[in-house]
């Protein structure tokens, strides 16, 4: 019996040991490059770093136990505008709750939500509130981790968005709240933007384009007022020195991504050097990226893109929006979804208010003392909490 289009399919992750065991001899036998003597992390990843995580993974580390904690969450398939749709659909013990689509970015998955589920599922349990639940939706945008590879171009944030409303539709939820940071920030703006009478309000780690991307004038500064002035004179410091260092890997994704796939694809090592690293630079950490999220965690997701094969069609989300005409095109008009930005002192890109309401239905605006670009790892206390008050506020009065 073939299934129907809109068939939604139970699916347990399951990889076969044979699996692990090439992965394991891939690290084995892995061929490391020379380095300059004492470079630290100026030229990239050091070796004497990289050794000791790649000796870690290979006798420590334990994917079965992983394994067994993604596979706590109800998961599913589903076929979405000819995208197979892996996602957890958590539902809350509370029958009022919020339902909230959860949307992950780049180099991030799935495991990003792995320590904010219960909390916003069942609040009670975790010292919380009934009133304050939700059913939790975390979908793998296509392309990445089980949610890929694609088989097609044109999956940019705009797509993504129409095939959550879709994926909502079919999980019984006529409207529901959108969360994300880095291209989930993208798609859950875009939720809110296209399709504000289904979206009950987006919350968001990251704003795209709300930066400050040219050197500010003096008649612009002029006219802020001196908490504004001096965040735009940071944010154009941060995003200098980000554009001068740091977007090559964008740059890459942007435009020849498969060439990228190959040694990806092929070396597990190459794979964990080209994710570790922006869990360094992107995190609130002084020095190593697991002061800032957990060995293990961050293990795990490279597990995701390396098992999954997916180095490749997760970079495309960057050549489909550079690349992008008509639909796929970036929009000019702006939100008017109720919209929260949670703002984390590490993160790359520092959000200027007055840039922010000029493009989104800002009703929240909250400044935290710690925490990074992958907030619901980092600080994932400090996210719930946010979020919770941020629904409280626009749909629980």
């Amino acid at each position: 019996m073939t299934s129907s289009p809109e068939s939604i399919r139970p699916f347990r992750l399951a990889v076969p040991q044979s699996d692990l065991d090439d992965l394991y001899d891939r690290l084995d036998r892995t061929r490391w490059p020379a380095e300059l003597p004492g470079a630290g992390w100026e030229y990239g990843v050091p070796a004497g770093y990289l050794r000791e995580l790649v000796r870690y993974w290979r006798h420590s580390y334990d994917w079965r136990a992983a394994e067994a904690e993604l596979n706590l969450w109800p998961q599913f398939t589903t076929v979405i505008d000819g995208a197979n749709v892996h996602f957890a659909h958590v539902r809350s013990p509370e029958p009022n709750a919020t339902p909230l689509v959860l949307t992950h970015g780049w180099p991030g998955s799935i495991v990003e939500f792995l320590d904010v589920v219960g909390p916003l599922t069942d609040p009670v349990a975790h010292g919380g509130e009934a009133a304050d639940a939700f059913h939790v939706v975390v979908p793998g945008i296509p392309g990445f981790g089980l949610s890929g590879p694609t088989t097609e171009a044109g999956w940019e944030a705009g797509r993504v968005a129409d095939a959550w409303v879709e994926l909502m539709r079919r999980l019984g939820y006529e409207r529901f709240g959108a969360q994300g940071g880095d291209w989930g920030a993208a798609i859950s703006r875009e939720l809110g933007r296209a399709h504000p009478e289904r979206v009950l309000g987006v919350h968001l780690n990251l704003l795209p384009g709300a930066q400050a991307t040219a050197e500010p004038t003096r008649e612009e500064l002029a006219g802020l007022d001196p908490e504004e002035r001096e965040r735009t004179l940071l944010s154009w410091d941060r995003w200098a020195k980000w554009s001068r260092e740091g977007t090559g890997y964008a740059v890459l994704q942007s435009s020849r991504p498969h060439t990228l796939a190959y040694a990806l694809t092929d070396s597990p090592v190459g794979q964990l050097a080209w994710i570790v690293e922006k869990f360094r630079e992107w995190t609130d950490s002084r020095e190593l990226p697991e002061e800032a999220v957990a060995r293990d965690r961050l293990l795990t997701n490279v597990m995701l893109y390396w098992l999954t094969g997916t180095a490749g069609s997760s970079a495309r989300i960057y050549y489909e929006r550079a690349h992008a005409t008509g639909r796929g095109a970036r929009p000019a008009e702006p939100s008017t979804a109720p919209t929260a930005l949670a703002l984390f002192p590490g993160e790359l890109q520092i959000p200027l208010r007055h840039k922010a309401r000029r493009t989104e239905n800002l009703v929240r605006w909250t400044e935290f003392d710690r925490g990074g670009h992958f907030a619901a790892m980092e600080e994932p206390d400090l996210l719930v909490g946010d979020v919770r008050a941020f629904f409280r506020e626009v749909w629980r009065k």
